[in-house]
């Protein structure tokens, strides 16, 4: 591996950094110039300790943490445990947030292997600076500017929030610098505080990094608006991505391929409707990522075996209603249980990992 990238070009790298999901770089020219500059570039991804992680967390994100490893950029993977409880998650009882770290560990070292992992406890413990610089960035901005971030965090200024909800935005902005992070990397939900970070970084005269964002997976219900952005396009990706809050839209990498099968069976995929359909959301997101094709067996009444070489060609012929959803649905299904199938084996051996999502509170 390390020899296939020393030899790889700067266009290989932004080829595999480009590719979905990615969705947003902030900016290409930065990007460019740093992988110009530095030959294994400091990356990192955050993220809370909550509930069992479902495609949308460990496949979305690891298939991009793999595309960056493949790239030479040293990954990072930042579990962020006190995050977590300032966010309530598990009830704020901490030592249950702290078994259940071990089991997020787990899932990445395994399907991206030669990813490092940082819990938050270690990256603050005994680190006078991070809090100095805590109190420094939040100098350089307001509570109403510190608020809109909050939809980070999954919530916003009409929830009643304790105090310390507050200082989750810029924590996560000095995360960043703790670790001297040259690439941010997050879901789109998180692009407020990346931009928050490239705003005040330069004031104080830091590194600022570059922002790259992946696409949400959407779960597998009818897309709604709850109004957890004033944008409402990503206010319709916000409110409608895959959540483990809503089991029943969502897979989860222990799913069984039955499970898989009936979960996707009840997907909202209206026939030729391609805007924010779930089941082609998979397909351009996950399959197409592994697989450089796309074959949907059909009954020979129907029009037999059709192959797509890319996204495009199964976007359009769905569009013109040339593929019907069971269709669709069936071959999306068997190809996410081969995907997740040795995840979950992996994690048969290790269920001593799961016993605290048994009776937690995960919300």
């Amino acid at each position: 591996m390390e020899h296939l990238v020393l030899n790889m070009d700067i266009e290989e790298k932004i080829n595999l950094i480009t590719r979905p999901p990615t969705e947003e770089i902030v900016t290409m020219d930065d990007l460019r110039s740093l992988l110009e500059n530095e030959e294994h570039p400091k990356h990192y991804i955050g993220f809370e300790i909550s509930g069992l992680m479902h495609i949308g967390t460990l496949l979305i994100s690891g298939f991009k943490i793999n595309d960056f490893i493949k790239a030479g950029i040293n990954c990072r993977v930042f579990l962020a445990d006190w995050h977590s409880y300032i966010n309530n998650k598990f009830g704020g009882d901490w030592d249950k947030i702290r078994i259940a770290s071990k089991y997020y560990e787990e899932a990445f070292k395994f399907f991206c292997p030669g990813v490092e992992i940082v819990h938050g406890s270690e990256l603050y413990r005994g680190n006078d600076e991070y809090w100095k610089n805590l109190v420094k960035f939040s100098k350089h901005i307001t509570l109403a500017r510190n608020t809109r971030c909050l939809t980070i965090m999954g919530r916003s200024k009409k929830d009643k929030l304790d105090f310390a909800q507050y200082l989750y935005p810029p924590m996560q902005a000095i995360d960043i610098k703790a670790m001297d992070i040259d690439i941010a990397h997050a879901g789109m939900d998180q692009r407020k505080v990346h931009m928050l970070t490239r705003e005040v970084f330069p004031r104080l005269k830091w590194k600022v990094p570059i922002a790259i964002h992946h696409s949400l997976l959407p779960g597998l219900s009818e897309p709604s608006r709850l109004g957890l952005d004033e944008n409402s396009k990503l206010d319709m990706i916000f409110s409608s991505k895959m959540s483990k809050s809503k089991p029943f839209t969502c897979i989860f990498i222990h799913d069984d391929a039955d499970e898989i099968e009936k979960k996707m069976q009840k997907a909202w995929c209206p026939e030729g409707v391609t805007d924010y359909n779930p089941v082609l959301e998979i397909a351009k997101q996950i399959i197409f990522h592994e697989f450089n094709v796309l074959e949907i067996d059909r009954p020979a009444k129907f029009g037999g075996k059709i192959t797509f070489e890319n996204y495009y060609e199964l976007e359009k012929a769905y569009k013109e209603k040339k593929l019907h959803p069971a269709d669709l649905k069936a071959e999306v299904a068997k190809i996410i249980d081969k995907i997740v199938a040795p995840i979950r084996s992996h994690f048969k051996s290790k269920k001593e990992l799961l016993d605290v999502f048994k009776s937690a509170d995960m919300t």
